[in-house]
């Protein structure tokens, strides 16, 4: 070490540089540097409203540990079996309501919808256009049932008519 640099400045003057506490007066402790201060207080033992504190925080825990064990044990079969019933009950009762909402959403949008349509061919200029309006147009879905409508002869025409790849069967010349 070069002997113009100062000593290094430890904390208490300790060569080692590791902190020793001391019994420091109140006043003494509140001059000191925040680093300093916070290793002294650090060996000091807590105040008596500290220690309060810590003990009631404590008794706290314990209580809410003991809680947690209680509530978290296991349930017996009957009372398991009872809860997976009403779950099961709730999900169907939401399921219902959830279709229900659905109905009365299309049901809404359905009677909207032929509102306007019938006001559209209410607005017509002339009967004319209103009728061919009403005929494009219908103001209620009509209910289609989509069963076959072909019967067994015209649908092998159909399906002959879809194989003829040459256009044997359509073409006519004259």
């Amino acid at each position: 070490m070069p002997e113009n640099l100062p000593p290094i400045d430890r904390d208490n003057n300790d060569p080692n540089g590791k902190f020793k506490a001391r019994n420091w007066q109140k006043k003494d402790v509140k001059k000191m540097h925040p680093q300093l201060r916070s290793k002294y207080l650090a060996y000091e033992d807590p105040a008596k409203e500290i220690t309060e504190a810590q003990s009631v925080t404590n008794k706290r825990l314990l209580d809410r540990k003991r809680n947690e064990i209680r509530l978290n044990a296991p349930l017996p079969d009957e009372e398991y079996e009872e809860r997976e019933k009403h779950a099961k009950l709730i999900g169907q009762l939401k399921a219902a309501e959830s279709r229900n909402r659905l109905r009365i959403m299309r049901l809404r949008y359905q009677s909207n919808r032929s509102q306007e349509i019938s006001h559209l061919i209410a607005c017509q200029p002339t009967a004319a256009r209103a009728v061919r309006l009403q005929a494009l147009v219908p103001s209620y879905a009509e209910r289609r049932q989509r069963k076959d409508t072909l019967d067994k002869l015209s649908r092998e025409r159909c399906e002959r008519l879809l194989e003829d790849s040459q256009g044997l069967l359509v073409n006519r010349m004259h």
